[in-house]
């Protein structure tokens, strides 16, 4: 039998027909292209305003520096070591090296921080170390806060403030506990003085590491032994002064075994 070949032809014509072809989504079109190109123009315009606006203007720029949180200093001598040049983009002024040179510039300065206020100034807070004790010499006070940093030198003595007495010059001791470390002491016990007492604190006295005492109103003194354990010492005074208040002489340096004495 001859072999017979079926061939699909079309419903109403004899030609065959032709294989179906998938249908293909159109690509972006040039309306598409001069969408995006239009758009990337824009934006390069607005980048190029603003940068102008902020650096190339004369709107946004340094007319005013101002300082807050001054105690002893004045905002004159603040706005002075900050060294911002009037008329300047304000967005080009680096505000971390003001700061840095106000702290290096006024060591009374503890803190210091520098914002910007728009449009046209510089503002400045900062805060002042203050004194916890004093160091006289040559009839001038160095102060000292209460992290034990000598921060500055006034000639008139402030009010209320303990002097500090190093007589440490002899003391074995120096050679582990430098004189800074020991002023650091000197603040750890004047910080620990019972709160009733500390308006009699007159002066804090350092032979070494673990021989301070305490000078109070009325010519009494207290051995207070190294800083540490400092509030059982500040409660082992106040008990002290309650029970004996007529004593000159008080010992807390091993607070567990409290004395006071006449002598």
């Amino acid at each position: 039998m001859a072999a017979t070949t079926t061939a699909r032809r079309g419903r109403n014509s004899g030609t065959e027909e032709p294989p179906a072809r998938s249908a293909k989504r159109p690509g972006p079109g040039p309306r598409r292209g001069r969408l995006f190109l239009l758009l990337a123009a824009a934006a390069a315009l607005l980048g190029g305003a603003a940068a102008w606006a902020l650096y190339g203007s004369s709107w946004l720029r340094v007319e005013s520096v101002t300082a807050e949180g001054t105690r002893v200093l004045t905002p004159a001598q603040v706005e002075k070591a900050a060294a911002v040049p009037k008329g300047v983009p304000l967005a080009s002024v680096d505000t971390d090296a003001v700061a840095a040179r106000l702290l290096a510039g006024l060591p009374r300065l503890r803190t210091a921080e520098v914002e910007r206020s728009w449009p046209h100034g510089i503002e400045l807070r900062v805060s002042e170390r203050r004194p916890v004790l004093i160091i006289a010499k040559n009839g001038q006070y160095g102060e000292v806060d209460r992290e034990g940093v000598r921060f500055a030198t006034v000639g008139t003595r402030p009010k209320g403030v303990p002097l500090l007495k190093l007589d440490a010059a002899r003391s074995p001791s120096l050679k582990r506990f430098p004189v800074s470390r020991l002023r650091a002491e000197a603040v750890t016990a004047a910080a620990d003085v019972p709160a009733a007492v500390r308006g009699e604190l007159r002066a804090v006295r350092v032979r070494s590491f673990d021989a301070i005492s305490l000078e109070l109103s009325g010519n009494r003194t207290v051995v207070w032994g190294s800083g540490e354990k400092g509030d059982t010492k500040a409660k082992a005074l106040t008990a002290l002064l309650k029970a004996a208040p007529k004593a000159r002489h008080f010992d807390v340096s091993v607070p567990t075994a409290p004395a006071a004495s006449d002598g």
